[in-house]
């Protein structure tokens, strides 16, 4: 921890670690988070505290109304759908953009193996993994711009994964067994294709979040996953 802290700005830091309680649950939808504590918490003056807890505001880990005290956000099945719906789009046309050029990233293939260590060791918390293989397929399209609209997404969606996997409603084996058909679809050159599955991975994600979150799921939560049939072409 030391040695990380050298390396960022308190502000950072502790922003670090409060979208860390937020993203094991340790703090909860809707819960409150005042400068006053989070100045105790951390040892650090009130305009420090403020400062980390509007980063994560401008993040949208947080909200704040009318200058009101800041609370964990509290998302429902209508952001939900929003989100991974705009997460489908950007993704979508990536896949077909790297499966012309059959480019597979590295980053992605090595985020996807850490996810099957993670479940063999029967560690299921795998959201940083799991946002690391997609983001790194945005990524390696090379677009500043592009990577500035998903990475805009990424703490909202990074939210919508951990309340998913913390129900453990998401099979480890299906989130690998899924990446490494999309990044087979790309080194083929196949990239409609590619969307295709693409559309069927965040779907199921997405309908079983919004059951998760007390909504009516959509038929995409129960649709068996077609890779436990699909042999690779």
């Amino acid at each position: 921890m030391v040695a990380r802290v050298t390396v960022l700005s308190v502000v950072d830091a502790i922003a670090d670690d409060l979208r860390r309680r937020v993203l094991s649950g340790e703090l909860g939808p809707g819960e409150a988070l005042t400068e006053a504590e989070v100045a105790s918490r951390y040892e650090v003056a009130r305009a420090t505290a403020k400062a980390s807890i509007e980063k994560l505001v401008t993040e949208q880990v947080l909200v704040r109304s009318n200058h009101k005290t800041a609370r964990v956000v509290q998302l429902g099945p209508d952001d939900v759908r929003d989100i991974y719906r705009s997460r489908e789009y950007l993704e979508a046309e990536v896949l077909r953009r790297l499966a012309r050029d059959r480019s597979v990233p590295a980053a992605s293939r090595e985020a996807n193996e850490e996810i099957g260590r993670l479940w063999q060791a029967e560690v299921y918390d795998v959201v940083d993994p799991d946002m690391r293989f997609h983001t790194s397929l945005i990524d390696s399209l090379g677009s500043p711009r592009t990577s500035r609209m998903y990475h805009s997404l990424t703490s909202e969606v990074k939210l919508c994964m951990a309340q998913l996997q913390g129900s453990q409603r998401l099979s480890p084996a299906i989130i690998v067994a899924e990446h490494q058909r999309l990044l087979d679809l790309i080194c083929a050159g196949r990239g409609d294709d590619a969307a295709t599955l693409l559309r069927e991975h965040l779907g199921r994600a997405r309908e079983l979040l919004v059951e998760a979150l007390g909504g009516t799921p959509g038929p995409e939560a129960t649709l068996a996953p077609s890779v436990l049939s699909d042999a690779p072409a």
